[in-house]
Parts: structure tokens; C-alpha cells; sequence
């Protein structure tokens, strides 16, 4: 059993002693990824020692149990305990997202609804903000377009993660959150207490480690500058600082005019293109990937209806896991960790069965 972990720990010692090559570490972009790699890595090697330690230790039990029942008491419960890391270590085995340790730009949108949309996008900001900072994410708002009820038509956000482990990125937690987010709820503009229906939508980006990884050459993009405006279409700056770049091969578009300064707001503008056009580059892989394109919990659909958000019952409920609760109010401010576990584990599932059945 576990034959497999036998070349992940060869690998293992191997990113060992590169990570003790001082060259390593002049190549960022490199070390980041050796670093990933280890991380998860020693997880795999961590739950296989401690399963051969208790195959052992089950085994030397059950030999002496016969002669002494102290042992016998043992038995039970070291195979309970080998029961318990033989699932974890099977589920560490399952193939990663290579994009699980890397960082995240996330866009919320206005959907249908008007203004309570719009409303609903600054709420579902400030559940992000709230949980990144319950996980010690750093974030940062690159792009922000406000309504005039103070919610936003459309806002992007950076969020950067803190642990070389893949387990614990940005990217592992929050893919699952693009899609569409439904709200039913009386809006603050309704004065005959009706509940009403509306949608914000979500798109999760892995952002790119270093600006190298994915080329851009210049003459495929288009770039346009223009004057900033605000909600309404009010002037906010007096001089061309905003920012529109056109990635002529995909089509992308990105504006940005977030900031006073037109290349700041260029820098921003890149950033979140390289971003998209490395998502664009990875749909491409997983359309022919048939462990990602057999996933039932993320899909390439950015139309999907993923979760709704119920005020009058305080239910959170996510469509593609079954995942109920009625803590709705602790959710919006931040505590969504057992919906995102609910999807990870799910994707683990379906993994599993995955793997299961070409085993077979």
C-alpha cells in the first residue's frame, strides 16, 4: 500500500537539498516554487512515517496479544489510529492544483438587482476582507467603481497568503468562490417590507508570481489613457491617469483608474491582466484534464448559481456541496471557513473517486 510515496520522498529529499543551494534563492520565482513543493511534500512524508509507525506498532500489538492482554487492550485502538492517518495520508495523495500556494486577485461585480446588487457586492467585500484577515491575508484594493448607495458596481481585490504550504493558499481556499452569489433579503430602498432577490458575481484569479511567468509581448497589447471619473460620472482627476489595456490575442480588457498616477494604475492593470491571462492559459489545460474537468465543485462556468445568501432565515446554503447553516450573520462577517472546507472536501471526494475508478 502507498507504493507512490516512495518517489514523493526521494523528491522530497532532493527539493531538500536545493532549498541549501544559496543559488536557489537569487531566482525568486524559482525558490517560491521549490518552496511550494516542499511544503507539501513533507506533509506527504510526516503522515507516511507516522502510518509506517503504526502499522508497527499494530502489528508488534497483535503479535503479542496472544501472551500478555495488555497488548490486546492496545489493538483497538492503534488501528483506530492507523484508520484515521491511512484516510489522511490517501488524501494527501490526491494530485494538486499546481496553483493551490499562489496568492489571489478577486473581482465582485453588480449582477441583477440594480442598486441592492450593488449593495450586496460591497457586502460580500467586506465578508472577504473580514475572513482574509481571520486567516492574516494581506489585501489590497486595486480597482474600485462605487454606486451611488455606497455599494459597488464593480471592485478588485488583491489578497496575499502567508505560508509556503499550498494546504494553506490563497488560491486552495478561495477558487471555489467564483460564481454567482444570489441574496434574497428586504433592500434598505424597499418600504413595504418585501424580500427581494438579486445577484453579485465573483471571478478568483491565481495572480502570477513573477511578471516573467507569462509573457506579454508589447506589441499585443493596446493601451488607452483617459480621464478618471467617479459614481455618477463626476470628474476625479484633471489629467489622463486612467488606464485601459486590451490584450489583443484573448481579448482582455482591464481598466484601471484607481490611483492618481497613470503608471501606477498601469502597474495595477498588468497585474491583474498577467493574472487573467494565466486563468485563461489554465482553462485551457483543465478543459483537457479530465480529473479537473470531472470536479464537480469548480467549474470554468462563471454563470453558475454557487450559493445563496438567505437575511430572513440567516441560511447560508452552497448548491454544489448541500452545505446549510443558519449563521448567516457570522458568515458575512468572515467566518466562512466551514463553507469553504465544505468545498474542498467535496473536490477531495470527487478526486477520490476519481482516482478510484481508474485504478480499477
Amino acid at each position: 500500500m502507498f507504493e507512490s510515496v516512495k518517489t514523493l520522498l526521494a523528491e522530497h529529499e532532493e527539493l531538500q537539498e536545493q532549498l541549501a543551494d544559496p543559488e536557489l534563492h537569487s531566482n525568486p520565482a524559482r525558490s517560491k516554487k521549490v518552496n511550494r513543493r516542499y511544503a507539501e511534500l513533507s506533509r506527504i512524508a510526516a503522515a507516511y512515517h507516522q502510518w509506517q509507525q503504526l502499522t508497527d506498532d499494530l502489528a508488534a500489538a497483535t503479535e503479542m496479544a496472544a501472551e500478555d492482554e495488555s497488548f490486546a487492550a492496545e489493538v483497538p485502538g492503534l488501528q483506530a489510529e492507523l484508520d484515521v492517518i491511512e484516510e489522511r495520508l490517501r488524501r494527501l495523495l490526491i494530485p494538486r492544483d499546481e496553483n493551490d500556494g499562489r496568492d489571489v486577485i478577486m473581482e465582485i461585480k453588480m449582477g441583477e438587482g440594480g442598486a441592492e446588487s450593488a449593495l450586496f457586492a460591497a457586502d460580500l467585500l467586506r465578508m472577504y476582507l473580514h475572513y482574509a484577515e481571520s486567516k492574516k491575508w494581506k489585501t489590497e484594493i486595486l480597482e474600485q467603481t462605487q454606486s451611488d448607495l455606497g455599494g459597488y458596481k464593480d471592485v478588485q481585490l488583491a489578497i496575499k497568503g502567508n505560508s509556503t504550504d499550498p494546504a494553506e493558499g490563497v488560491w486552495a481556499h478561495l477558487k471555489y468562490e467564483g460564481g454567482v452569489h444570489r441574496v434574497q433579503r428586504v433592500p434598505a430602498t424597499e418600504s413595504q417590507g418585501r424580500i427581494h432577490t438579486s445577484a453579485a458575481g465573483v471571478l478568483v484569479f491565481p495572480e502570477v508570481d513573477e511578471p516573467e511567468e507569462v509573457e506579454i509581448s508589447p506589441n499585443d497589447l493596446k493601451i488607452d489613457v483617459y480621464r478618471s471619473s467617479g459614481p455618477g460620472g463626476q470628474s476625479v482627476n484633471t489629467t489622463d491617469s486612467a488606464v485601459r489595456i486590451t490584450h489583443l490575442p484573448t481579448g482582455i480588457v482591464v481598466a484601471m483608474q484607481n490611483e492618481k498616477s497613470q503608471l501606477q494604475n498601469r502597474e495595477a492593470g498588468m497585474r491583474v491582466l498577467r493574472a487573467r491571462v494565466l486563468a485563461r492559459q489554465q482553462e485551457e489545460i483543465d478543459a483537457e484534464a479530465s480529473l479537473v474537468r470531472k470536479s464537480q465543485i469548480r467549474t470554468m462556468d462563471r454563470s453558475e448559481r454557487i450559493r445563496t445568501y438567505n437575511f430572513p432565515e440567516n441560511r447560508i446554503a452552497d448548491h454544489r456541496t448541500g452545505y446549510k447553516a443558519y449563521n448567516l450573520d457570522a458568515v458575512m462577517n468572515g467566518a466562512l471557513e466551514p463553507v469553504i472546507q465544505s468545498c474542498i472536501e467535496a473536490d477531495e471526494e470527487a478526486r477520490l473517486a476519481l482516482l478510484g475508478s481508474s485504478e480499477e
